[in-house]
C-alpha cells in the first residue's frame, strides 16, 4: 500500500516528479503517481483528496505551475502533510508557482520546496515518516554521511590537482 502520493496536473511536470519517485524508490518507500487536474477534473481531484488517507496516504507531494492550485487544495482536503513544488514557467519562471503555492492562508500548511524541487520534496517527505519508523532514520543518515564523504572527496581530489587540473 503506498504511503507517499506523488501528484501533478500534467505530464509536463513529470520530469520534476519523477526525481520525487527516484528519491521515494531509493529509501524503499512505497508511492503512488498520479496525473489529476484540479481544475479540469474537479471530481476526480476532488474523490482523490478525500479518499487519500483511507488509503493509506501519510503524505502528499503535489506539483503545480502558474496557479498553482493541487497543493494548496489538496491541504485543505487531505488532513496530513501535503508538499508543494512549484513549477517552472516560462512567464514568471516558477515564481508565480512558488507564490501560489507558499501563501496559503492560516489553518492550510504546505510544505515548500524550491521551485523544480522534485528530490527535496520527497527528502522531506522521508523524514517525516521517519519519525515514526527507525529503519528509514537510519537510511536516511546513511544518506547524509554519503553526500558528506563525496563533499570531502571532491575536496581532497581539488587539494591534490589544483582547480586547473580538476575534472569532475
Amino acid at each position: 500500500m503506498p504511503t507517499v502520493g506523488i501528484v501533478m496536473g500534467s505530464d509536463s511536470d513529470m520530469s520534476v516528479m519523477s526525481k520525487a519517485a527516484d528519491i521515494l524508490e531509493k529509501f524503499g518507500i512505497d508511492y503512488e503517481m498520479r496525473i489529476i487536474s484540479a481544475h479540469r477534473e474537479p471530481d476526480v481531484f476532488f474523490e482523490y483528496a478525500k479518499s487519500a488517507k483511507s488509503a493509506g496516504m501519510k503524505v502528499i507531494i503535489a506539483g503545480a505551475g502558474m496557479a498553482a492550485h493541487l497543493p494548496g487544495m489538496l491541504a485543505a482536503i487531505f488532513p496530513l502533510p501535503v508538499i508543494g513544488i512549484p513549477m517552472h514557467t516560462t512567464s514568471l519562471g516558477g515564481r508565480d508557482s512558488l507564490y501560489s503555492i507558499v501563501q496559503m492562508p492560516s489553518g492550510i500548511p504546505v510544505a515548500t520546496v524550491a521551485i523544480g524541487g522534485g528530490a527535496n520534496a520527497a527528502l522531506l517527505a522521508a523524514r517525516m515518516l521517519a519519525i515514526s519508523d527507525p529503519d528509514l532514520l537510519e537510511k536516511l543518515e546513511k544518506y547524509s554521511l554519503d553526500m558528506k564523504e563525496a563533499v570531502m572527496e571532491k575536496d581532497r581530489k581539488l587539494s591534490e590537482t589544483g582547480y586547473k587540473n580538476y575534472e569532475k
